[in-house]
Formats: structure tokens, C-alpha cells, sequence
């Protein structure tokens, strides 16, 4: 790799041992990915925040020890728990320890805490053609496609690095012969009464991820005017069926205003057609449970936005949470204080709607909660729900998932 004389200083240690061993590390992966330079980033989104082994904190907090603090903006994604409410998510105290520990060290390197995976939505949002490093999928996916900035699949403890010396090799979709469109993909009889119901973009997402893997695809067919809250749950959801870190929505997403523009002059070498019945049997196929019983739903996976918030308020008022049912909305600390100063939070609560912060609801503390069948809007969830957390999951719009919690049973409706 061609690097610069001030990224020899940092590799000679002469900008301390933390950037020493940060830049190191990125040499390391951009001479396996044969990158011929590093390139400057203008922000970093962090993953590695959720305690799962000692050695994810231990190499934090040793980075922190050496006096290592971040050369750009870093965001947080989410912890383990929520960090201001962690007894009523009834949190362990060896989980609660080392979630602080975590806690404390980004904060020292200068971490601004927003503990979300969807900072997207928060404040920290990338322009067109910025070249960033973000962790967590639903969020590379919704950065490299709905906003146009660049950025590979930053893997943990690599975005500590890049937070530090404030550099990434220059390699993947970083570079613009690499994102080009790959493959695309036509709806076929989905009506336009279908893609005007917010329930659908998760279940085409998913189906987006398993048609595509680990290409980049192009979807045609999504309407102009499909909003951010829409986008961002098909996101999370081909970003959980498929290695998908960057896709392409003609006329929708920036770099796809027409289809000879995101397949950069070339013809589309394959064509793929998403039926209605696939996306029937995607919704079937995500809905893991037996019978009509749910003793937990959970919405927020990426977490709820103020107007997802508001919404579910409107739909809670003058409602209440049945007896056998818990209610869980997960969302950022920003949202949360808009949520308190409309009013919005004292209603959800006082319809029986528990709001968390900080955390996520695939790491919820199963040993002190008896979950047996769960209901979630998001296919993200989902997916991966069995697989981390054990409990049989049914997959809703938000409308069914409230009903659901009012009524104590599985409330569903047919697609359109």
C-alpha cells in the first residue's frame, strides 16, 4: 500500500501506541484486500458495544488506557441493556458491569453516546459521497443505498481502529467501479395498493437479501415517495437474509435515478422477478409460532423513530396492554426526549407500553424474563430471533403488533 508520510509517522509510533497499533491493523486488511491507499473518513459508527466476551472490553479499555482518543465523530450502536433503565429490563449484575465498562471506555476515547443502530435518524447523518466506516448492517446498508455515502461492512474492534486514526483502507464500496449494480430485479403483480402499505418493505427486503447474497442488486418498482421509516426496515431485513451492504432502488435511492445509472452504462447480465406470492410466503416463512399466543411484543429493531413513536401512540390511545401480554418499544435516547417533550412517553406509558433505550432487543436478559412466543413488525427480528433468543416469533405490521398486545392474542390480517 502507497501510504503518506504522516501515516508512516503514526506506524512509527510517533503519534502514540494507540494510533500505532489502530493503523496497523487497517494496513493489515487493505493489503489483504489489495488497497492501494488509505483513505480519510469523516465519521465512524461503532458495533463493537454489546457485551458478548470479555475481550471486546478488554481491548477497549486498553485502547483507552493507552490514551487513544477517536479523530472523528464515533457513534455508538446499542448496548446489551439499556444503561439508564437497566432494572426494570431487569438486568444481571455481571451483564450490567460489563456493559459500564464498555460504557466507560467509549466515553473516554470521546464517543458521542448515542447507543442506536439507527444513527441514521439520530443526528448523525453522512452526506452523498462521504467516505465514513459504520458497524451494525441495517445501518451500512441504509448509508451506502439511501444516502449515497460510502463505507465497507466495518467489522468490530476494526471500528474502534478506524475511530482512532480517522483512516480506512481504500477498497470495496469505497470505490465507484464497485458500486455497480449487479443483478436486477422487477416486481411482478405487487399493486401499488400493496406498496402502499408500510407492512410489505420488511418482507421485500428479506426477499431482496436472499435473492441478491452478496451482490449488489437493483430493485425496480418502488414507489418515489416511500418513506425513510420504510427504508429503513427493508434495509434491516436484506441486510439480515443476504450479505447486502449496498443496493439499489431505481428512482428512488441516489445513485439508481435511472437503470443505466446504477448499472453504470451496462445491460443487467441477470433479471430476477419478486412475486406476490413470494412475498406472501416470506411473511409465512418468518412467522415461526403456533396458535395465536404471545406473551412479548417487541417493536424497534433497528429502533423507532419519533414519528414510528407517534404513530403507536396514536394507535395505543385510550387502549391499555393486556394482563398477559408485555409491550417493548426499543428506541434512541433522542427520540425518547422528543417522545417526553410532546407528551408522547407518558402516554405510551400510561397505555402500558414499556420504552428502552440503549439497548437491543435480540440481547434481552432471557433468564429473567419467561418469553415463550413473541410478535414483531420487523423481519430483521424476526429472522433472527429463534436462532439468539429461543422464542418462537410471529411477524406484523405495527397495527397488528398493537392490536396484538391490546387483545392478549395474535391479531393478524391478510396481505392485500
Amino acid at each position: 500500500m502507497h501510504l503518506t508520510d504522516q501515516e508512516k509517522e503514526i506506524l512509527d509510533g510517533k503519534h502514540g501506541e494507540a494510533a500505532r497499533i489502530s493503523l496497523s491493523v487497517l494496513v493489515d486488511l487493505g493489503e489483504l484486500f489489495q488497497a492501494e491507499a488509505m483513505t480519510d473518513i469523516s465519521q465512524v459508527h461503532i458495533d463493537t458495544t454489546i457485551y458478548m466476551v470479555d475481550a471486546g472490553v478488554e481491548f477497549a479499555e486498553h485502547m483507552a488506557e493507552l490514551g487513544a482518543r477517536f479523530a472523528v465523530p464515533a457513534s455508538l450502536n446499542p448496548s446489551a441493556i439499556d444503561l439508564r433503565r437497566w432494572r426494570e429490563y431487569r438486568t444481571p449484575p455481571d451483564l450490567l458491569e460489563n456493559s459500564r465498562r464498555l460504557e466507560a471506555a467509549y466515553l473516554k476515547m470521546g464517543a458521542t453516546p448515542t447507543w442506536t443502530c439507527a444513527p441514521y435518524q439520530q443526528g448523525m447523518i453522512p452526506r452523498f459521497g462521504e467516505d465514513i466506516a459504520w458497524g451494525e448492517s441495517n445501518a451500512i446498508a441504509f448509508a451506502n443505498s439511501i444516502i449515497g455515502a460510502r463505507t465497507n461492512r466495518c467489522a468490530d474492534l476494526m471500528d474502534i481502529c478506524a475511530a482512532i486514526v480517522g483512516k480506512v483502507p481504500r477498497f470495496g464500496l469505497h470505490l465507484e467501479e464497485n458500486r455497480k449494480a449487479e443483478m436486477l430485479i422487477q416486481l411482478e403483480d405487487i399493486t401499488p395498493e400493496m406498496l402502499a402499505d408500510k407492512a410489505v418493505y420488511p418482507l421485500l427486503g428479506f426477499l431482496t437479501g436472499e435473492m441478491a447474497g452478496d451482490r449488489i442488486a437493483a430493485l425496480k418498482g418502488i414507489p418515489r415517495n416511500t418513506d425513510t421509516d420504510a427504508l429503513k426496515a427493508f434495509s434491516a431485513a436484506a441486510a439480515s437474509s443476504g450479505a447486502v451492504g449496498l443496493f439499489h432502488l431505481i428512482g428512488v435511492t441516489p445513485e439508481a435515478r435511472t437503470l443505466e445509472m446504477c448499472f453504470q452504462g451496462e445491460t443487467p447480465g441477470v433479471v430476477l422477478e419478486m412475486t406476490r406470492k413470494a412475498v406472501r410466503y416470506a411473511r409465512e416463512r418468518l412467522s415461526t409460532a403456533q396458535g395465536d399466543a404471545a406473551d412479548v411484543v417487541v417493536l424497534g429493531c433497528p429502533h423507532f423513530s419519533f414519528p414510528e413513536l407517534r404513530y403507536l401512540a396514536r394507535l395505543m390511545e385510550g387502549k391499555s396492554v393486556h394482563s398477559n401480554v408485555v409491550f417493548w418499544a426499543f428506541t434512541s435516547r433522542a427520540a425518547l426526549g422528543w417522545a417526553r417533550n410532546s407528551g408522547i412517553l407518558k402516554a405510551l406509558e400510561n397505555s402500558g407500553v414499556m420504552l428502552f433505550t440503549d439497548g437491543c432487543p435480540l440481547q434481552y436478559p432471557s433468564e429473567a424474563w419467561n418469553f415463550h412466543t413473541a410478535m414483531t413488525d420487523s423481519a430483521k427480528f424476526a429472522n433472527y430471533c429463534y436462532s439468539q433468543t429461543g422464542l418462537e416469533v410471529t411477524l406484523g405490521s405495527i397495527e397488528e403488533c398493537a392490536d396484538t398486545a391490546v387483545r392478549g392474542k395474535i391479531c393478524r390480517r391478510d396481505l392485500l
